[in-house]
């Protein structure tokens, strides 16, 4: 690569955080909704736009159209939006959603993954982002807590608005990789319809619920910290119980546990098994879904979006909080007793089922 090849690279790096901040923008604005207008995403101009901006937030006066067009064309020059010339204009633009600009908007539930974004880029976390270097020079570093004082989840407790925003970013994930998994996946079932199913680390409840409804003769008990489960929807069929996982697990037949693991350290990890272990009776089931670490880096996509979440992780947990490769999943659940390793695959491009017995 030519040095002039590899400048331009390196200033692309070094200003990718303005895609993130555009994002944000965009979302905090309602532009991926008012641009959708309910399935119609018809190029709408950024004149247009901002007096729909007007109107949706109440504001005084309009938004500035020559900045609105700014975020706008940054995001479609990364595929979020669709930059089409207005009828007549060689100049003047107009912009319609991608298909990708669409995880945007919000679905009948109220989510998308814009609340994932407004989640991540809020200022609690983005304020931790110059300690991430400590985590390097000290692995028991946590730069969230290095900005704040206190863990995150700490942080959660004591910050409703910030706890609520946790649990609809969550939900935004979870619910379509669930849906995907209720639709081929036979495993919470299939060897005769089990009695309690025990979502570890359930945040508000959605996950478990939605199993519980495919199966109505499972009973759902969704367990996370008190803080968390406080300001939990009531589902029908789910029971939400406020503890601790590393000090028990409560009783079932099935232990579920999505995008948990990642968070804590290996001898954490084990500690949280070893408790799950105890919960289940002999031939109670263990299912784990959690993002799967490539086990050589390449430049894909999906390997691209692993490794960019795995430094998120280190950024608002310790260092040694991460990602694992399959393999790396599969040893700790084995070490504290589980077997029958099966795996499942192909409900995102992303998190890997995994299955155990006891």
């Amino acid at each position: 690569m030519e040095n002039k090849e590899a400048r331009l690279r390196m200033m692309y790096l070094a200003n990718l955080i303005s895609v993130p901040m555009a994002l944000h923008a965009a979302v905090k604005l309602s532009i991926p909704d008012l641009v959708w207008q309910g399935g119609a995403n018809l190029p709408i101009s950024p004149k247009q736009l901002a007096a729909l901006i007007q109107s949706k937030l109440g504001l005084a006066t309009e938004p500035d159209t020559a900045n609105l067009q700014r975020i706008l064309q940054v995001l479609a020059s990364h595929g979020v939006f669709e930059e089409v010339l207005e009828s007549g204009s060689q100049a003047a633009k107009a912009f319609r959603l991608t298909h990708i600009g669409q995880t945007l908007v919000p679905d009948e539930q109220g989510l998308s993954l814009g609340a994932y974004i407004l989640r991540n880029y809020q200022d609690a976390f983005v304020q931790a982002w110059p300690h991430l270097h400590e985590s390097v020079l000290d692995p028991r570093q946590e730069p969230f807590k290095r900005a704040h004082g206190v863990p995150v989840y700490d942080y959660y407790a004591r910050d409703s608005t910030c706890n609520l925003l946790m649990q609809k970013a969550m939900s935004s994930i979870s619910l379509p990789f669930l849906r995907a998994v209720l639709d081929s996946y036979d495993g919470f079932g299939s060897e005769g319809l089990k009695r309690i199913i025990v979502d570890v680390g359930g945040s508000s409840g959605s996950c478990v619920a939605m199993i519980v409804d495919r199966y109505p003769g499972l009973q759902g008990i969704n367990f996370d910290l008190p803080q968390v489960v406080a300001d939990a929807p009531q589902h029908k069929g789910v029971t939400h119980i406020g503890g601790n996982m590393f000090d028990y697990v409560p009783e079932g037949d099935i232990i579920f546990m999505k995008s948990v693991l990642n968070s804590y350290s290996d001898e954490e990890c084990k500690k949280v098994l070893e408790n799950c272990h105890k919960a289940l009776p002999e031939n109670g089931k263990f299912i784990l879904c959690d993002m799967a670490m490539p086990r050589v880096s390449d430049d894909s996509e999906r390997t691209r979006m692993l490794l960019v979440f795995d430094i998120f992780l280190m950024t608002f947990h310790a260092a040694n909080c991460r990602n694992r490769t399959e393999s790396e999943n599969r040893k700790l659940c084995e070490a504290v007793g589980f077997t029958g390793f099966k795996a499942f695959y192909n409900f995102d491009h992303f998190t890997t089922l995994m299955e155990f017995q006891k």
